[in-house]
């Protein structure tokens, strides 16, 4: 994403983390801004501490990562973009560790079991921290070679910590989706080619098959969903839905679709349109999305 105007961008983490590594790769040219919880995050934008926000919200396989419907604010801030981050697992230890004297792992409580094949192999314990980065932190912390981390190749740089070993998740196709957080609802012109993403959090009326009601002007108008997530209120009730959809707003078969859903819904915020991330498109061509 080409930025125009921000200069900030928060996450939840310490330096090091993988949300920081993200936010690197997606505006390298922004000062990142570490918090200590997703709602720091989204508190350091609303309070201008910082420009953006990027929140990672699923993973190919931990599922869902952060539950940001209860975090976004009733129209205060605005999805511009994602971004898809590939998750690179290193194995990191003192400088002059080798396997051999490795007896602990310490990381996020995701990216343990997602290099369950070489923590086996090694025979380590496992133990859990906040994040990835505060794994590598602790490590150089103690000075004592035995203990090694789960992170990534930024923890290592930024801690002074050698990689004894890249690659170490189970799985290659091991994938963070963040979303982009933003104070205005900077929407882009619609370009002919470029795919769209618009986002959206709704209330159903309490009448009988209300979703299924709300949902059919999508169908209708052959607009296709990629996402819906239900969520709970504080009586355990399904009172709320988040959505991304593909499309612009300003196309007119999602207009008529958000048209009818508005005719069922009690309640419709509409958190942005950005463009989908190019990974989309490569995931597809091989079938992974």
């Amino acid at each position: 994403m080409k930025n125009t105007r921000y200069k900030t961008i928060a996450f939840q983490g310490m330096a090091g983390a993988y949300s920081d590594l993200a936010c690197r790769m997606a505006f390298p040219e922004l000062e990142t801004v570490p918090s200590v919880s997703f709602d720091a995050a989204f508190r350091a934008v609303r309070e201008k501490v910082a420009d953006l926000a990027m929140i990672p919200v699923d993973n190919t396989l931990a599922g869902r990562v952060a539950d940001v419907h209860g975090l976004i604010p009733n129209g205060e801030l605005y999805i511009i973009g994602e971004h898809f981050q590939l998750i690179r697992h290193c194995l990191l230890g003192l400088p002059g560790a080798k396997l051999d004297d490795l007896t602990d792992v310490h990381s996020h409580v995701h990216a343990i079991p997602q290099c369950k094949k070489i923590i086996e192999d090694l025979k380590l314990e496992r133990h859990v921290v906040a994040d990835t980065a505060k794994g590598a932190s602790d490590i150089k912390k103690w000075g004592d070679k035995s203990q090694a981390s789960i992170g990534s190749e930024l923890s290592a740089e930024i801690y002074g910590l050698e990689i004894l070993q890249k690659d170490v998740q189970d799985a290659s196709h091991n994938a963070t989706r963040f979303l982009i957080f933003s104070r205005q609802n900077d929407v882009p012109n619609l370009v002919d080619g470029i795919r769209y993403l618009t986002s959206f959090v709704f209330e159903v009326r309490n009448i009988p098959a209300a979703l299924y009601k709300a949902l059919g002007g999508f169908a209708t108008n052959g607009v296709q969903m990629v996402k819906l997530e239900s969520y709970v209120d504080k009586h355990f009730n399904v009172a709320r839905f988040y959505a991304d959809v593909e499309g612009h707003i300003e196309e007119r078969s999602l207009q008529l679709a958000l048209e009818e859903l508005r005719f069922f819904a009690k309640r419709v915020i509409m958190l942005g349109t950005y463009p989908a991330h190019e990974f989309r498109n490569s995931a597809s061509d091989h079938g992974d999305i």
